[in-house]
């Protein structure tokens, strides 16, 4: 274990075997920080914090601070990062609202610069947040997301497994899996993330069927309703029978299709 000689570290606080802290770095009580990691300069982890093994903390990240939300009435909640999590400059991650939540990322998630993670939000696995993008309280993110610079995420929204939020959106409805978003746009699909899909190792015929799915929520001139039936029947196994349970468990709606440019791309 290397700690530098200026980084304050609280005795109560859990230091996992070769964790690094490098200096003018304050650690909290009641932290874990797990084997391998490496705690670089000017970071704060508060207390309720646990940093999972093999996790890299770049220059003036706040981990686990108090939740900007002005219910919160001094709970004891958390935040909790997974294994081989990347997290870059100025990073600010907020610990949950209520006794007993946690805001939560998953295994090898990546945060770069200024991004932000508000309370009890909720990433998967392998979740990719760029440059000053925001995430409001409960979010939730599913594995493998996209999430471009300067995007904004209204609270409680959901995005699923496998999306791309082109930069600059601003998005206060659900993203449907597989789906991408536009760009400087409010609440816009754009179409498919099909480079997304073919990465993640979904066969021909699995991309086929998610297209399928696609055209009967966004393009067969149904309601939402109607499609989800349709999809329902049609759908009972495969990634493609993931769309009408997202669907159907949306509070806050689905982001609507603007047909453009991307269409030629599908």
């Amino acid at each position: 274990m290397n700690i530098h000689p200026t980084a304050i570290v609280d005795p109560r606080a859990v230091l996992g075997p070769d964790a690094t802290i490098g200096p003018f770095t304050v650690i909290e009580a009641d932290v874990e920080i797990g084997a391998g990691c490496a705690i670089g300069p000017h970071v704060v982890i508060h207390r309720h914090t646990t940093v999972g093994p093999q996790c890299r903390i770049h220059a003036g990240a706040v981990l686990g601070d108090l939740p900007q939300d002005l219910a919160f009435a001094g709970a004891v909640s958390q935040v909790r990062i997974g294994r081989d999590c990347v997290i870059r400059e100025g990073v600010t991650i907020n610990r949950g609202t209520k006794e007993g939540t946690a805001t939560v990322l998953g295994a090898g998630c990546y945060l770069m610069a200024n991004s932000h993670l508000g309370h009890n939000v909720r990433l998967g696995d392998q979740v990719i947040v760029a440059n000053g993008a925001m995430l409001g309280g409960y979010v939730e993110v599913g594995d493998r997301v996209f999430v471009s610079g300067n995007v904004l995420l209204h609270q409680f929204i959901r995005v699923g497994r496998l999306a791309m939020l082109s930069g600059g959106a601003g998005l206060s409805k659900d993203v449907p899996p597989f789906c991408t978003a536009h760009g400087v746009t409010t609440n816009a699909i754009a179409g498919l993330n099909l480079v997304g899909l073919r990465r993640a190792g979904l066969t021909v015929e699995e991309r086929q069927q998610v297209k399928r799915a696609f055209d009967v929520l966004y393009r067969s001139g149904l309601n939402v309703t109607q499609a989800v039936a349709v999809l329902k029947k049609e759908f009972t196994a495969g990634p493609a029978a993931e769309f009408a349970p997202f669907v159907e468990a949306s509070k806050r709606g689905i982001c609507g299709f603007v047909r453009g440019a991307a269409e030629a791309d599908e």
